[in-house]
């Protein structure tokens, strides 16, 4: 699966299906509408990929679960925090497809509720910037990340919830699949895939100086509201409450390409 509108021109969508094709690899291009789920779930595969960002590769990635498939992840995106922390080069999309008859290495996938992600759950300023970014991307209001920004911003509330009953009263709430290096503002790279842990942060103030942090196999999130806005992988979600957060177990089949050594 390639999502030509995943953020990257070089290069151009049809470039990589071309080089992917010359490899022997089906490629389906994406169009706009497509049920990206259910078209891989329909795919005659026996090695499933995506080429896009992180929302499109964790998409993938659940059907991947669901059907014990190897999985290969091409950066194509404008965010590749999955691809980057498997070691790939994320300016060459191209050398990603040699996973296709590379080395295959299992590694964790978060849940939250029935949904998947490889990365993290985010709730609190972060979230609502994902969520105002797209409410203006829909409506095309031009600077929509930089108006998200500032509303998000403006906001003195902060996540209103609890973790296993415990209150939490902060301004970003992350919860991750294996630990983050973090600093300020900024979300870094994770060591290992495989730790078989969730990593839960918690922060006040606009920009984080300081992390509160808490590991599990599982977190319960709850909220007098009955619902919480959140980001899974970046992509905008309403989440219902109470939901379980889990870790499942090195239950990706991820292909990576062969090493030189």
């Amino acid at each position: 699966m390639i999502n030509p509108g995943a953020g990257t021109d070089n290069p151009s969508a049809e470039e990589l299906a071309e080089a992917a094709r010359s490899r022997g690899i089906d490629v389906r291009l994406l169009a706009e509408g497509d049920d990206v789920v259910e078209l891989t779930r329909s795919a005659e595969a026996e090695v499933l990929g995506a080429a896009g960002g992180d929302g499109t590769v964790a998409s993938v990635a659940s059907v991947a679960v669901e059907r014990d498939l190897p999985f290969v992840v091409v950066p194509y995106g404008t965010r590749n925090h999955f691809a980057r922390d498997l070691g790939l080069d994320l300016d060459d999309p191209v050398a990603a497809l040699d996973a296709f008859e590379g080395e295959e290495r299992r590694v964790d996938v978060g849940r939250v509720g029935e949904r998947r992600f490889l990365n993290n759950v985010s709730l609190g300023a972060y979230a609502s910037l994902v969520h105002r970014r797209e409410h203006h991307r829909r409506r095309r209001q031009t600077l929509a990340g930089a108006r998200a920004l500032w509303l998000a911003v403006r906001r003195r509330s902060g996540v209103w919830a609890s973790v296993d009953g415990e209150p939490v009263d902060a301004r970003v709430l992350l919860i991750a699949n294996n630990a983050y290096e973090l600093s300020l503002f900024s979300i870094g790279e994770r060591e290992r895939l495989d730790e078989g842990r969730l990593h839960l942060y918690a922060a006040n103030g606009v920009l984080p100086r300081t992390w509160h942090e808490r590991k599990a196999a599982r977190f319960e999130l709850d909220a007098p509201g009955g619902s919480l806005e959140a980001a899974v992988d970046g992509e905008p979600v309403e989440l219902e409450t109470p939901v379980e957060l889990a870790v499942e177990p090195r239950a990706l089949r991820v292909k990576l390409p062969r090493s030189e050594d």
